[in-house]
């Protein structure tokens, strides 16, 4: 609960952080070279973040706690700060020296000024994500501890810093290129923040904190040996991010951007939901996991049970971006520079994201199970699998079959996130499988057809709904670009159709799947129920 909470309000806030952003970049060069300079240093945090460091760091640290020796733990908490804050200063040295190098690998289609203006802001933004490295150890001590709150609510200070220093400069009237580098500044303040929220209480949960680079324990040899592990699973997997980026740079001016708002909006369900409970897991995992069936048996319950909560929840995110994605799209972007033609753009792609959502989610449940386990091989192999097949599917898909079959070329963007879900099906149904060997049967939900069936009726009902407002109300003007004559939007305030379409699709949701007998159903029924009685 505290995870999803902490997660749900830095999205929320991120969501804004978006809004303005398009409020005062919108869609054009500036705002797509930004993205593409914000995702170039993400590397950093991909390769020794959050991910890796809970694949690696936390089951060892939590074993330690778990088993009654705080000194060999904090000692363990100090040669990994040590050990990852000098990795990191070299990782980031080396990156501000070969930036050109990056931009023109990942972004091939920048030329000229867009080149330029790319170089300078991943050199300003280099150093802030390596302070975002230092945030992630924070976030391993504190969950460790089974303080989860903080550490999902410590990026809302990074979001607001962004926010605050859009709309400070935004005010002064600048122009769209000063404004960026501007922001990047902006970004760099929010990671130093982000890492400082979280020092007072980590200070707090460790006995005797005292930073080294000595590898003399085992077990810091043993996060050693699953830190490389998992490094290498996160970098592969962040060469398929780095893939998209590339091709999303060949297709149109703003297909990165397009693509970057989109992950925005349908990582909010995995990240709520997915991510939330397997953090919630891991450190429980980590000090239960061992040999023998009753352990086994728990496993298999808390993973039953975690993934029937994922697939109520996402099933119908992922029914709502496919049928009605421009509606929650322009509630959350649309504004300002950002128009409805960029609305229905983004719609396209929020269509091709939607099919690998429900794997997205399952699979963070099922990797947590192998780190738990202290098994950080099994993720690797699926995971080079996934993006080697992953690349070439969105190559063909995304830049070869419009041309094919006569469809916009800018359609290419939408089958990039539609590649990557087709291999999260494939990595998660490897990783179930190669569970079961371990400890035994572990089924899908078996309530997923009955979801299913509830998500696209509620879809249908909010898709009818537009419909017909569209035809009392009339088109909304402007939608000229992207195929703006499909299913256009009523002429009504984002807002206002937000409200009219998604609370009916709620509704139907919630009362077939009550009505079928879904377990997780009554529970929020009773719960709402309660509180009204109240």
């Amino acid at each position: 609960m505290f995870v999803a909470a902490g997660i749900l309000a830095s999205k929320l806030v991120g969501l804004v952080r978006e809004r303005v952003f398009a409020h005062y970049l919108g869609n054009g060069i500036a705002a797509a070279v930004f993205k593409a300079a914000l995702r170039i240093p993400n590397f950093l945090q991909n390769l020794f973040g959050e991910g890796v460091l809970s694949g690696s760091f936390i089951p060892v640290y939590a074993g330690l706690l778990g088993k009654g020796d705080p000194k060999e733990a904090d000692r363990v908490a100090g040669a990994v700060f040590g050990l990852l804050a000098l990795a990191t200063s070299v990782m980031v040295a080396v990156g501000m020296l070969a930036t050109p190098l990056f931009v023109d690998t990942i972004a091939p289609g920048f030329e000229g000024e867009a080149r330029s203006m790319a170089i300078q802001l991943v050199r300003i933004l280099f150093p802030g994500t390596g302070m975002l490295v230092m945030s992630a150890w924070c976030l391993g001590v504190l969950n460790s501890h089974r303080k989860f709150l903080l550490s999902y609510l410590a990026p809302v200070v990074w979001n607001a810093a962004i926010i605050a220093t859009l709309v400070v400069a935004g005010m002064r009237g600048l122009t769209e290129e000063r404004l960026a580098v501007v922001l990047a500044y902006g970004v760099v303040a929010g990671c130093l923040l982000q890492f400082l929220v979280q020092v007072p209480s980590v200070m707090k949960v460790l006995g005797h904190f005292r930073p080294t680079l000595s590898t003399a324990s085992a077990s810091v040899r043993q996060v050693l040996r699953s830190f490389s592990t998992v490094v290498l699973g996160r970098g592969v997997v962040q060469i398929s991010a780095y893939v998209d980026t590339s091709y999303a740079s060949l297709i149109a001016d703003r297909a990165l951007s397009t693509l970057t708002y989109a992950q925005t909006i349908y990582l909010i369900p995995v990240s709520l939901f997915g991510m939330a409970i397997s953090a919630a897991e891991l450190p429980e995992m980590s000090r239960a996991a061992g040999a023998g069936e009753e352990v086994a048996g728990k496993l298999r319950s808390r993973l039953e049970a975690g993934a029937r909560r994922i697939a109520f929840f996402v099933v119908p995110s992922s029914a709502a971006l496919l049928l009605i994605g421009d509606v929650v799209a322009g509630a959350l972007l649309q504004t300002g520079r950002f128009t409805a033609s960029d609305t229905r753009y983004l719609w396209y792609v929020l269509m091709g994201s939607s099919v690998g959502l429900v794997a997205s989610a399952l699979g963070r449940l099922y990797a947590s199970t192998f780190y738990a386990l202290k098994d950080t091989r099994t993720p690797l192999r699926f995971a080079v699998i996934r993006v080697v097949v992953g690349a070439a599917l969105a190559w063909f898909l995304a830049l070869r079959l419009p041309g094919l079959v006569g469809l916009p070329e800018y359609l290419g963007t939408a089958f990039l996130p539609l590649a990557g879900g087709l291999m999260a099906w494939f990595e998660a149904q490897m990783l179930r499988r190669t569970l079961t060997a371990q400890i035994g049967h572990v089924r899908m939900p078996e309530s997923m057809p009955k979801l299913w069936g509830a998500a696209i009726a509620a879809g249908l009902t909010g898709l009818g709904i537009k419909v017909a407002l569209t035809k009392v109300l009339g088109p909304m003007p402007g939608v000229t670009e992207w195929g703006g004559s499909f299913l256009p939007p009523p002429n009504l305030h984002p807002v206002l159709l937000f409200l009219a379409v998604v609370l009916p699709f709620g509704a139907v949701y919630f009362g077939i799947t009550g009505a079928l007998g879904i377990p997780e159903a009554k529970s929020v029924l009773n719960r709402v129920l309660r509180r009204k009685s109240r």
